[in-house]
Formats: C-alpha cells, sequence, structure tokens
C-alpha cells in the first residue's frame, strides 16, 4: 500500500502493531513519539502525572519542559510555580529550559529536538510548526501529555491528509506570512479542518526554513493538526548550518551525548549523515492518497492583512492602506515571527527613523539565542533606536499575558498568529495579522500601511476532494474484554455542527461534584428536552457533520456515555470531542454515506428522530449493517480497543504502569 508522508512517519513511531500491518490515515494506534513538551502547563500535567500512581518518567530524555508563557509575572506565586515545575523536571531527569530562554517551540527547532522525519508532540496547539523541518508535530492534551511522561506512549488517530502544491515564485517584498494568510482567507471554508497538509510543488524549493516554519506554525489557524514540509536540500543545509553553529560556539545543549565528547546530543554530524542515507525512504509514495489537493500560486500573493479578529478575513495592504486604518499598537514577537529574519526584515524597514509617536512598537525574540544574534547583527539595536519596547523572549501579549495588552476600542497590528477577538487584550479591540516588516512599516506611518510598489493580481488557487476507493479491510484482531459485534436501535441527530453546549450544557460543566448519572440526565437538553424520553439504553446515536464541534469539556462525551447510548455515529466530528471520548472509553465512529442516506429518508426538520432501524455493527470486519445496507468503518484497532476496555486514558495508563 503507497503511503504519504505522514503515514511513513506515524508508521515509525507507532507501537503494537500486527506484523507486517501498514497504518493509514483513519487508523487509531499507540504512539511513541520521539519527544513531548510541555511549557507552563507542565504545572497543570503533574497532578494527573501524580494521580495516576506515576512516580518516574518512563523515557526520561522524551520528556521536554519549557517555562515560555508567562515570564514576565515575576510574582512570588508565579514564580514558586516555576521553581517547582524546575524542581519536578530535574529530579525526574526531563529535559528543562527556564524561564528567558525562550519559547518552546522554537527551542524544539533550535535544539535539534524537531528532526526530520520524526513525530514530535507537546501540549500546545502550536507543535504543527516543527513541520516546517519535516517533523510531524502536532497538539495533544494535558492527559495525553501525562499519559506519556508515565508510559512514553499515548494514542492517536490519524488524520485526513490533504496535499497543497505551492507552485511559482514569490514577489519581492512578499513573505511565508503573506502565504500562510492568503491560504487562512482564500480557502476559508474549513477545507483542511482536523487535516494534516503536506506541502509540495516547485514553489517550496524558494522558501526557506523560517518561512517554512512559519507556514506550518499557521497551518493551526487554518484549522489543521499538522503541516508539514518535504525534507530536502534546504532542510539537510538547514542542518548543517545550525550543527556547524552550534559545535562553533560549544552549545551542546542541555546534556552531552552517551560517549561524553562534549559534542550535540541531536545536533551532530552523525545524525545528518544517517538522515542523508534514509532521505529518499521519507518521501511519498507515488500514488499515496490525499483526501483533498489544494494548489495555491505563489506568484499571485502580495503582502495581505488579516483581519480584523479572523483569520478568514484577509485583503491587500496596497487596499486597506487606502481605509487609513490607525494603528494604537503593533507587535513583533511570538513563536510565528520573531527569528533573526523576522527581526531584521523589521530593522530593514525602521533604520535610521523613529516609529510614530502615536504607536507603542513592542518587540520580543523567539529565543535568547536570536536576540543574541539580532544584537550582534545591529538590527535589535535599529529597533530600539526607532522607539521599539523590549520584552523578554517568551510570549506575552499574543496570548494576552504581561505588558502592552490592547485596551479598549484599540487598533493591533502583529505578526503573531491569532488575532480572536479578546486574545490580545479587550473585546472590544480590532486585532489584525501582518508580516514583521508591514507591522514596522504601520508603526512608522501610525496605521496600517506597507507602501509596496509590486503589482496586484488575483489569487490564483484550486481545491479538489478526492473519493477514496472503497477496499474490503483487512478482519480485525479483537482483544480480550472488546465485543467482536453490537447491535442498537439507531437514533438520529441530524443537526449539523452540533456543538458541545447542545450535547452538555454549559451551565453544569463547572459543578464539580456532578456525577456521571447527573450529566446523563441534562444530555442533550439545550439541543432537544425531548430528548431523554425518546432514547433508552442501548441505543446507538447517529448525528449530522462536525458533531461535537465547540468547547473541549469532557462531559459533553461523558454524558452521552452514562446515558447508556453505546457510541456515536457521525458523519464527521469534532477531533477534540472524539479524542475527549475515546479518553473516556466511548466510541465516535464517522461514516457519512450512512449519515447521508439518513438525511435523505427522514424530515430533518425533526431534533431526535427514532429511525426503526436496528444497528449491526461488526468490529471484526470494519463494517455496519443497517437494514439491506452495508457501510465500511475505520478500523477499530487495538490501541482504541484497549482504550473502551479500560473505560478510559487513565485507567489504560495504570494498568501500563503495572507492566513496566
Amino acid at each position: 500500500m503507497a503511503q504519504n508522508l505522514t503515514e511513513k512517519i506515524v508508521q515509525k513511531y507507532a507501537v503494537g502493531l500486527a506484523p507486517n500491518q501498514l497504518v493509514r490515515c483513519g487508523d487509531t494506534v499507540s504512539i511513541r513519539p520521539a519527544y513531548v513538551m510541555t511549557h507552563d502547563n507542565t504545572g497543570a500535567v503533574i497532578p494527573k502525572f501524580l494521580s495516576i500512581g506515576a512516580t518516574r518518567l518512563a523515557i526520561p530524555r522524551q520528556v521536554v519542559h519549557t517555562l515560555d508563557h508567562n515570564i514576565q509575572d515575576t510574582s512570588e506565586k508565579n514564580l514558586e510555580k516555576y521553581r517547582k515545575i524546575e524542581e519536578f523536571s530535574k529530579s525526574l531527569g526531563a529535559d528543562f529550559y527556564p524561564a528567558g530562554r525562550g519559547i518552546g517551540h522554537q527551542i524544539i527547532c533550535e535544539e535539534g529536538y524537531a528532526w526530520p522525519g520524526s513525530l514530535v508532540v507537546a501540549s500546545d496547539s502550536h507543535s504543527n510548526m516543527y513541520g516546517g523541518l519535516g517533523a510531524l508535530g502536532t497538539p495533544i492534551v494535558r492527559t495525553d501529555a501525562a499519559s506519556i511522561w508515565a508510559t512514553g506512549k499515548t494514542w492517536w488517530e490519524i488524520p485526513p491528509v490533504a496535499r497543497v502544491e505551492l507552485f511559482g515564485n514569490l514577489k519581492k517584498g512578499v513573505t511565508g506570512k503573506d502565504v500562510i494568510i492568503a491560504l487562512c482567507g482564500y480557502f476559508n471554508q474549513d477545507e483542511v479542518l482536523n487535516h494534516v497538509i503536506e506541502f509540495g510543488g516547485s514553489g517550496i524549493s524558494a522558501l526557506n526554513i523560517g518561512q517554512r516554519l512559519t507556514i506550518a506554525n499557521m497551518t493551526t489557524e487554518w484549522g489543521a493538526l499538522g503541516g508539514i514540509f518535504p525534507i530536502d536540500k534546504i532542510t539537510v543545509n538547514w542542518l548543517e548550518n545550525r550543527e556547524a553553529y552550534v559545535r562553533n560556539r560549544g552549545l551542546a545543549g542541555v546534556a552531552s551525548d552517551a560517549d561524553g565528547n562534549g559534542e550535540h546530543p541531536r545536533l551532530n554530524q552523525r545524525r545528518i549523515g544517517e538522515l542523508k542515507k534514509i532521505a529518499e525512504e521519507l518521501k511519498t509514495d507515488a500514488g499515496a492518497f490525499y483526501a483533498k489537493n489544494l494548489s495555491l500560486d505563489l506568484g499571485t500573493i502580495e503582502p495581505y492583512v488579516s483581519g480584523p479578529n479572523s483569520v478568514k478575513v484577509m485583503n491587500p495592504v496596497s487596499e486597506i492602506e487606502k481605509l487609513a486604518v490607525k494603528v494604537d499598537k503593533a507587535y513583533l514577537v511570538s513563536c510565528v515571527n520573531s527569528r533573526l529574519d523576522d527581526i531584521s526584515e523589521a530593522a530593514e524597514v525602521l533604520k535610521g527613523k523613529k516609529i510614530s509617536p502615536e504607536v507603542q512598537f513592542y518587540i520580543a525574540a523567539a529565543s535568547s539565542e536570536v536576540q543574541q544574534e539580532s544584537e550582534k547583527r545591529g538590527d535589535w539595536q535599529a529597533l530600539l533606536d526607532a522607539g521599539a519596547i523590549p520584552l523578554p523572549p517568551g510570549c506575552g501579549p499574543c496570548i494576552g499575558l504581561g505588558t502592552g495588552l490592547l485596551e479598549d476600542g484599540e487598533v493591533g497590528i502583529s505578526a503573531t498568529n491569532r488575532n480572536f477577538k479578546g486574545r490580545m487584550g479587550s473585546p472590544t479591540a480590532k486585532a489584525y495579522l501582518a508580516s514583521p516588516a508591514v507591522v514596522a512599516y504601520s508603526a512608522l506611518t501610525g496605521k496600517i500601511s506597507f507602501g509596496w510598489d509590486g503589482n496586484s493580481s488575483k489569487i490564483s488557487g484550486q481545491i479538489t476532494i478526492n473519493e477514496a476507493l472503497e477496499t474490503v479491510p483487512e478482519p480485525v484482531a479483537i482483544i480480550d474484554g472488546f465485543p467482536e459485534k453490537i447491535e442498537g436501535d439507531l437514533i438520529f441527530c441530524p443537526q449539523n455542527n452540533m456543538n458541545t453546549d447542545g450535547i452538555f450544557p454549559g451551565k453544569y460543566t463547572y459543578i464539580d461534584d456532578l456525577k456521571p448519572e447527573d450529566q446523563a440526565r441534562v444530555a442533550m437538553e439545550n439541543y432537544d428536552p425531548e430528548f431523554q424520553k425518546i432514547v433508552k439504553k442501548g441505543d446507538i446515536l447517529a448525528g449530522g457533520f462536525n458533531f461535537g464541534t465547540g468547547s473541549s469539556r469532557e462531559q459533553a462525551a461523558t454524558a452521552l456515555k452514562y446515558r447508556g447510548i453505546q457510541l456515536v455515529i457521525a458523519g464527521s466530528a469534532s477531533q477534540t470531542y472524539k479524542r475527549n471520548a475515546l479518553n473516556n472509553g466511548f466510541l465516535v465512529l464517522e461514516v457519512p454515506k450512512l449519515v447521508n442516506d439518513l438525511n435523505e429518508q427522514f424530515d430533518t426538520t425533526q431534533l431526535t428522530i427514532p429511525t426503526n432501524h436496528r444497528a449491526v455493527i461488526d468490529f471484526k470486519n470494519s463494517q455496519i449493517s443497517v437494514g439491506d445496507k452495508t457501510y465500511f468503518i475505520s478500523p477499530v484497532g487495538t490501541a482504541a480497543q484497549e482504550l473502551v476496555v479500560f473505560g478510559g486514558l487513565e485507567s489504560w495508563i495504570t494498568h501500563n504502569l503495572e507492566k513496566l
């Protein structure tokens, strides 16, 4: 079977597979990632780790702790939190980076954790960034982090993969930030929601690693669970230059290698040589399946501004500057665009000039190393001379922490990755995103502008949705305690975009002593008050498309489970909802053809519909029978079966701890 790059990487890091089993999108597998990173939220993962009875890290050097989010808070409370995290980390032998070293994602790249062809996870949504180096980076939740600390592994359902072909050449003054703003604003109908994106095409040869990291980072805002570039000469050259830089400066990372020769434990010539030998193996196979194919002509891109308050809205700077949008604050901060080249681009705009007296311009390097190198180049001083306000290397205004937040009614333009309403301060403020150069120019003039002298053109992009060839799956091995078949009456709730508030009302979310049986009694209360009267224990719930969207509350899964619903079938489902469900031993299956058939059969203006159909789910043969029709499903493999049998992830972790 031909595999795409995502499937190949997961194949390397999957554990517990059957002999000769090839993974594919849709499979749920146990994974042992190369590394797991947590930042300030390490403090929240520690009690989860301890509550399951864990006392040591299964693979100490797999675990990376970085303090980066709230580093401007020097209160005794926060400093004590940081001290406790550092003490815990060092006592168990994890790799630890203190506040001030930089943003965790930048450290993961600088220190060689994001190695091409590897799987690296983090309890932060911008772990997609590692894809700029050809690593598969994807976010996890805190319980997953605790699982990896304790057992070295967790589980992952391999998402559908979309291929994005970039062709043509960027015009002068156009950056990687403009490319991802264009992708988010042009393909703005959730086309890649919950996908992994693989970038390809002739245009990527002109994108350096910094630009690739920027694009990969903001695939998060585009709705994707990963964004990965191929491993090519540009990747290898960057590693070679980085290795030489580290070696010449004597930077051995947090520890020297096992031989004690002082070389960096990850960034070294031996590993680069090994990568070159296997580079051909780390390419997508001919004929590999992609759920969607998208294309974008880089030659039609120009400098853009995203917003206000949404990445789905974008306009050329040349158009928005006609509106004379006044700027109160400007930002060159965050993990997406505060690297060396970004600071240099901003400095080029501002050298010998002064920013508008009506603008506050905040700058923070992505890491201490970036700041030091920028200072050597003179770029950092150029920004300070222009009137920029420095912040320490780390997070801050991007997530609404520390100095310089947007106040009521203010307008901010930022080289960050998110401009959600209220994220950077007041919900009445307006936040725009742009490249570092556009941000610097806007700070200079006091309004959103760039003075770009290139030619404007209409964006050229296309999308194709591919229908997978339906093949009969191989029989699935069924573990002890997991049923080979289940059956139940099918209840249809046809609403698309069923949000978690409809499934479990928000007013109950923070009642900490609400027992599972109490959660069950209010299930679907906001969606249909008659739901409770219609359903019975043992029913199978069929939902619409994008089931479980909205907040991440786990009760939206547990309420249905304890109401006696055996499992949920949906046309598609929120990845977060599916993860919360399986973490609680509750299955969600995506069967779009079945849901489409139900939509044709029933009056979908009704809320809860007893279909009078009996559904039989055959897990061994990966199929569902409803009436005289049969539908294939993605195989429910060992990893998912174990989570159901043990009643969820925490019990699964405890079981695995007993085996260690």
